[in-house]
């Protein structure tokens, strides 16, 4: 029901993107997603990846600072008022959002899957199954990008 999410400190410079990336190429590990928010100063990489054990060392190794969290993998309706929908859960369950991202997929399917971040994940997904929200485990995730 849950998957980890690596987060990345980046400097926001040219350049700061590629060594993580390439660090994980060299490892053999495929970053099922990502997302990258920026400020002034730094940006955040959040990742979604196959081995992310794997993936925290190598990083680690290279030098980056790695932090561990866990998200939500919601399958949403791909169709106009499918996010509404889910959306509409996350408020009848009191659930707030710190953010939300597009998981990518390797086929076309009839519903998207968004990695959604809250505060207690746990709670968050008892919520939501409750209201009928399909939340995807890992391996399902891992079916739904190859």
């Amino acid at each position: 029901m849950k998957l980890v999410q690596l987060s990345l400190f980046l400097e926001n410079r040219p350049g700061q993107l590629k060594t993580p990336c390439q660090v994980l190429g060299r490892a053999g590990i495929d970053i099922l997603s990502m997302s990258l928010a920026d400020t002034q100063q730094f940006g955040i990489l959040r990742l979604i990846v196959e081995d992310w054990q794997k993936a925290k060392k190598v990083l680690e190794e290279a030098g980056c600072v790695v932090n561990v969290t866990e998200v939500l993998a919601v399958e949403v309706p791909d169709r106009p008022g499918g996010l509404g929908g889910v959306l509409d859960a996350f408020d009848q369950a009191g659930l707030s959002i710190e953010y939300v991202y597009a998981l990518a997929a390797g086929h076309r399917a009839e519903t998207a899957v968004l990695i959604f971040r809250v505060e207690d994940p746990d709670k968050a997904a008892r919520l939501l199954e409750q209201k009928g929200v399909r939340l995807l485990e890992r391996e399902a995730v891992l079916a739904r990008v190859s």
